[in-house]
């Protein structure tokens, strides 16, 4: 049970052990090899932060924890253990009790879809989640960028994917402004895109995207509602995994406000499988990592790491978990024995506790225990047995959760894909209006060739035509003047035919008879006589003159 101000994690050392609320926020670590007892130590943790107001939220990597929602059964074969154990560490007040519970799935079979969209996610963790080398990662900081000036919404894998061509088909613009985009780079990403999908990841990216408000509800008793994520499909992509919760853990950094240390947590957070977020991480992710676990505290969440090994969890990130609980730890290996060695360094010594041997020691449902007390500092490492939790220990059934999702709080909100204008649609309709007006330049530009070389066929025609004409002319010309000179050559024949020279004779002969006769008698009328010098000369003149007269005709 949750007291006033703590809840009741077990007994060791002769004491009560609880984890003080007001400290609670400080964050912790559950450890411990598989099967010695881990999944029951955070239902029980669960359940006490639920009955004392403080919602939860739990990925589920099993399937063991959605019990949760239902109240244990005097009928299970637990039951005899569990009520031995309550007596024994004087839990006097257990009883069998469910808790207020929420389902989410990534992939909308099992609860409640989450989404979120791509610009939320940002370019850091999408790198991460696809496995980006820093130049890929540059590549797709700069599609970011590109989308926030230009005012194209990222909501979804498909956006992204427009995205990346539409930078790729503006490469030799955008480098100048930004570095070089290569071919080389946008395939990779592409490529990396469609991994994505097949891991069944398209179904996380789109609206509506999750609201964290959503994710702190109380019930009507006022108790704190255990969100729990289904992670056992989720954990065959063990990247998506870590990715989501790590973005999840940032959305509520991002959206909650400033509350310094209140008295209890208003979320507490379980990381189950928390050795996924750091394996291979690149140092920039190290450090969001660090940075947000450092400042969430201030938020009033506190986020708990559970893991088989405690060096799972790098030094920067161990040191801020105030509260910790380890189980047994086998140390049959060499990274074994240095497991055992740091877990039992992180401890705030106890004399009657010699940790390096009891971690090796520990049974089934015992735990090394060492929480912050009320002036935060942390209480000496005990021995302690772990309470029995209340409710159901193991799944729901799927007709047990069918109803649960139905009767929530949530109920439709998330059920529903959303899919509103973003960059996939804006850029396919500039890419349309980009091809019909090219298609209309080609045209435009087909015609005016076309009228071009019509006109040129029809200036070869005229011209040929003029051609034609000319040289028609010219033969009408030649023919014309060929019977010009047929004319004249038939006039000349006839002109020097037998019968035409003897007329011609007959009419000269008496041409020239009749001018001498009218030259004597002209003479004679004006000199009176036909003899004498000047007689004789304008007698001749006067019968040449004659003659020529008469020769005309």
């Amino acid at each position: 049970m949750a007291g006033e101000t703590g809840i009741f994690i077990g007994s060791g050392g002769g004491k009560r052990i609880e984890l003080v609320l007001r400290r609670a926020n400080r964050h912790g670590l559950v450890a411990g090899a598989t099967g010695t007892g881990k999944t029951v130590t955070i239902q029980g943790m669960i359940e006490g932060l639920s009955a004392a107001g403080v919602p939860c939220f739990v990925a589920d990597v099993k399937g063991d924890l959605s019990g949760i929602a239902m109240a244990g059964s005097p009928a299970a074969k637990l039951h005899d253990i569990f009520a031995a154990r309550a007596a024994e560490v004087g839990d006097t007040g257990w009883a069998y009790a469910d808790n207020p519970v929420q389902f989410w799935d990534l992939y909308g079979e099992k609860g409640h879809p989450i989404r979120t969209t791509i610009s939320e996610m940002g370019p850091l963790l999408l790198a991460r989640l696809m496995d980006l080398n820093e130049v890929q990662e540059g590549v797709l900081t700069i599609a970011f960028t590109v989308a926030d000036k230009d005012g194209l919404l990222l909501l979804d894998l498909d956006d992204l994917q427009a995205m990346l061509t539409h930078c790729a088909e503006r490469a030799d613009e955008l480098t100048i402004t930004y570095g070089n985009i290569s071919k080389a780079s946008v395939g990779a990403i592409q490529r990396a895109l469609l991994q994505l999908r097949s891991q069944g990841a398209a179904a996380f990216f789109g609206e509506p995207a999750l609201s964290m408000g959503d994710f702190i509800r109380h019930d009507d008793k006022g108790r704190g509602v255990v969100n729990i994520l289904a992670a056992d499909k989720l954990m065959a992509s063990p990247r998506l995994y870590a990715t989501f919760l790590l973005w999840l853990l940032s959305e509520l950094f991002e959206s909650l406000p400033e509350i310094g240390d209140p008295d209890k947590p208003i979320l507490a957070f379980f990381f189950d499988e928390a050795h996924l977020l750091f394996t291979d991480a690149p140092k920039a992710l190290l450090e969001k990592i660090e940075q947000v676990v450092r400042l969430i505290r201030s938020k009033g969440v506190g986020v708990y790491f559970v893991t088989q090994n405690p060096i799972d969890i790098p030094d920067t990130v161990a040191g801020q978990l105030g509260n910790r609980v380890q189980h047994a730890l086998r140390a049959f290996t060499p990274r074994d024995q240095a497991a055992v060695k740091s877990a039992a360094e992180t401890f705030r010594a106890n004399p009657g506790v010699d940790v390096a041997t009891a971690i090796t020691e520990l049974k089934v449902g015992e735990a090394l225990v060492s929480l912050l007390q009320e002036d935060g500092a942390p209480a000496p490492v005990e021995r302690a047995l772990i309470k029995p939790p209340r409710s159901r220990v193991g799944p729901v059934t799927p007709e047990e959760r069918k109803l649960l999702v139905e009767t929530d709080a949530i109920g439709a909100k998330y059920d529903t894909l959303a899919d509103r204008e973003s960059a996939e649609e804006l850029l396919t309709a500039k890419s349309a209006e980009a091809s019909a007006a090219a298609a209309e330049a080609a045209a435009k530009d087909e015609a005016e060739k076309a009228a071009a070389a019509q006109a040129k066929q029809d200036a070869r025609a005229a011209k040929e035509a003029e051609r034609a004409r000319i040289a028609a002319q010219r033969d009408a010309d030649r023919e014309a003047r060929l019977a010009e000179q047929e004319r004249r050559r038939a006039e000349r024949e006839a002109a020097n035919s037998p019968w035409n020279r003897a007329v011609t004779s007959a009419t000269r002969s008496a041409t020239t008879a009749v001018s001498r006769e009218v030259a004597t008698q002209v003479t004679k009328a004006v000199f009176g006589t036909t003899r004498g010098t000047g007689a004789g000369f304008l007698g001749g003149l006067v019968r040449g003159v004659l003659g020529g007269l008469f020769k005309g005709r």
